[in-house]
């Protein structure tokens, strides 16, 4: 991707999502010809010169400071988020993403920990959203990432691609809007990624939503959070997640969904993972009764 014109997208859309009020200026009234505030608002709110901001909007950032990307970052309230987008548009680093083609590989002792959790779906996402580890929960819950080829253990493309993912996610929409803001973020990160770039453009001719979402340019990262679910064996699920950073492989992270103790989807989880162990033997009526108290019945 072309640095130059991703600073200059992220920025005027942050800027068009601000009205003059948001930011304590004064409307006058009449009709705006742009949406959102004018650039010399956000050159006055900023405290740089109209030149200055224009320049930088068009994607001439290299030399700016930290002090006045901090200005331009608190005039368009920006999330933490965004913060270190722009910082990475801004002042990108040399070679970053130097053996992007290798084979991302989770350490034995890791994929021991992820064995090891039973009864709870975990897997490891590497860069580009691929998922290089998981336990027999999270192909239980989510997919069967073993039967899939390595090029395909992706969530991006799962989510866009594969049209299980809208019946398994009850807010697909909103799902599909995170995975996009988290390949923003990444794509910020690691501009000059070869096989990054094929996964956007492959998604991007397949889904129009995918387009639109790209277009956006909004970036998350992942954190914590509730997803609800609706399983094809075990019916629905509420289930929060956490997402946990490596510290020794920073490009990798741990994703673990969990039940509230007690509760219908905890029962849920279990009978999953009973089923996981050996789908003959989970009994079908067993399953009718957990669907019945997830529906309130």
């Amino acid at each position: 991707m072309d640095q130059r014109t991703e600073l200059s997208e992220f920025l005027r859309t942050r800027r068009a999502r601000l009205q003059p009020e948001d930011v304590g200026l004064t409307h006058h009234g009449g009709r705006r010809r742009v949406p959102g505030l004018r650039r010399e608002e956000l050159a006055q709110l900023a405290g740089v010169s109209v030149a200055y901001y224009v320049r930088l909007e068009q994607g001439h950032g290299q030399n700016v400071s930290t002090a006045v990307l901090d200005a331009i970052a608190n005039a368009l309230r920006l999330t933490a988020a965004e913060r270190a987008h722009l910082t990475h548009l801004v002042k990108p680093k040399a070679k970053r993403s130097r053996g992007a083609g290798r084979p991302q590989r989770v350490r034995p002792a890791l994929q021991q920990l992820l064995d090891s959790m039973e009864g709870i779906p975990a897997y490891v996402a590497g860069r580009r959203l691929d998922v290089i580890g998981w336990n027999r929960m999270a192909c239980a819950l989510l997919g069967d990432y073993a039967a899939l080829a390595p090029e395909e253990r992706n969530i991006a493309r799962q989510v866009f691609l594969d049209p299980a993912s809208r019946e398994l996610y009850v807010d697909w929409e909103s799902k599909a809007a995170d995975i996009v803001a988290f390949l923003r973020m990444d794509a910020g990160c690691h501009p000059d990624d070869p096989l990054l770039a094929s996964l956007i453009g492959e998604l991007s001719v397949k889904s129009e939503e995918f387009r639109q979402l790209w277009a956006a340019h909004d970036v998350q990262d992942k954190g914590f959070g509730v997803k609800r679910l609706h399983h094809p064996v075990v019916g629905p699920l509420t289930l929060s997640y956490e997402t946990l950073r490596l510290p020794a492989d920073p490009d990798q992270q741990l994703i673990v969904y969990h039940a509230e103790p007690g509760s219908a989807s905890a029962e849920s989880l279990r009978l999953l993972g009973s089923w996981a162990a050996d789908p003959v033997a989970v009994d079908p009526a067993t399953e009718d009764a957990v669907r019945h108290r997830e529906a309130g019945g």
